[in-house]
């Protein structure tokens, strides 16, 4: 199953300060992938823990299938919505096969702890999606950075949300392992909100993107048309050029420094 996300007039500020994030709004259909994009401390993390319930708004809604999660009890957001964080976990004692499974927490009765049938069959293809089978035994201890993400989103996957949100997950990726995480958000069934540094790669896998700076959008809706020359250039505060690729026949923007000259161009 998939939901529809509707943020409405969403805002957050720390005590005493001003806001962080000011009154984002969109809607995303089920089953779309949104691309949240910006430069550093534009908002996008502020975003992404208000939308897995971690964070309360200090103003503004966040509806799946028109129902505030604010209004839903914490099991229920839980079964629904699946979140990938950036931090990396800690407890390198349990095995790979243990943290998958903890996805599963949210479907279980009371304090049981029991795996049934059906747990078993969720987290053995949750491994396989990550191409982490042959790792189910290993310690959390022993794997790579970009292992320990790919673990993560199997964890996520496990939970069988219906929202999937992922914070940076290409972080810690070699390049083979970048392009399956990406090519794996294309096909899930899922609705899912990413946040990338990668403009390029959130125009190739994304639905839709909406670009922040400084806590304010400054557009939602396809990455063609949000990701203009002109507003991306403005955002960033460097030269962006669109160019055509021969080889795969796709826009890329590329980015040069400001310099004086070029300013007063």
């Amino acid at each position: 199953m998939t939901a529809t996300l509707t943020v409405e007039g969403l805002s957050w500020a720390p005590r005493g300060r001003g806001p962080v994030l000011h009154d984002a709004g969109f809607t995303l259909d089920a089953g779309r992938v949104l691309g949240v994009v910006g430069p550093n401390g534009a908002g996008k993390t502020t975003l992404l823990r208000m939308l897995y319930r971690f964070q309360r708004p200090t103003a503004g809604s966040v509806r799946l299938d028109g129902s505030d999660i604010w209004q839903m009890p914490a099991r229920t957001v839980a079964q629904r919505v699946a979140a990938v964080l950036q931090e990396q976990p800690s407890d390198f004692a349990l095995t790979v096969g243990e943290i998958v499974a903890l996805g599963r927490t949210p479907h279980r009765r009371g304090f049981g702890s029991t795996t049934g049938a059906r747990d078993r069959d969720v987290i053995a293809d949750a491994l396989a999606r990550l191409d982490l089978a042959d790792m189910t035994d290993r310690h959390l201890g022993t794997l790579s950075g970009g292992e320990r993400q790919r673990v993560m989103v199997a964890r996520a996957l496990a939970q069988e949300p219906e929202l999937l949100i992922l914070d940076e997950p290409t972080n810690h990726l070699d390049i083979r392992h970048q392009l399956e995480v990406l090519e794996l958000i294309r096909q899930l069934p899922l609705t899912i909100v990413t946040s990338l540094h990668d403009l390029n790669l959130a125009a190739g896998i994304c639905d839709d993107v909406l670009l922040l700076d400084a806590g304010r959008s400054l557009g939602f809706g396809p990455p063609d048309q949000i990701l203009s020359e002109r507003v991306v250039s403005d955002a960033f505060h460097v030269d962006v050029r669109r160019e055509r690729l021969s080889h795969s026949a796709t826009d890329h923007l590329t980015f040069h420094l400001r310099t004086p000259e070029r300013e007063l161009t």
